[in-house]
C-alpha cells in the first residue's frame, strides 16, 4: 500500500459524492468506507502518492455539490505496514 488517502463528511451522500468524485479524479482504489456516528463518515482511498494526493484534493471539493460539511482530509505517504490491521 503506497499511500492512503481520507476524506471524513458529515453525511453519507457527501461522502459517497466525494468518494465518486476522487475515483474518477485519479487511478485509486476505494478501501473502505466507515460510519464514525453522528453523521460522520469517513472514505479510504489507496493508490502511488501522487494519484492519492490528486484524489483527496479532489474529494475535498466535491462534498460541496451535496452540502455536506467536510471535517477532515488527509494523505498519508507511505503508511507503515500494521496500519492495514486498522483498516
Amino acid at each position: 500500500m503506497p499511500s492512503i488517502g481520507l476524506v471524513e463528511t458529515r453525511s453519507l451522500v457527501a461522502a459517497l459524492e466525494a468518494l465518486d468524485t476522487m475515483c474518477k479524479a485519479a487511478n485509486v482504489r476505494m478501501v473502505d468506507i466507515k460510519r464514525v456516528g453522528s453523521g460522520l463518515v469517513t472514505v479510504i482511498v489507496d493508490g502511488d502518492v501522487a494519484a492519492v494526493q490528486a484524489a483527496v484534493a479532489a474529494g475535498k471539493e466535491a462534498h460541496t455539490i451535496t452540502g455536506g460539511e467536510l471535517i477532515a482530509a488527509n494523505v498519508i505517504p507511505h503508511p507503515h505496514s500494521d496500519l492495514n490491521r486498522m483498516l
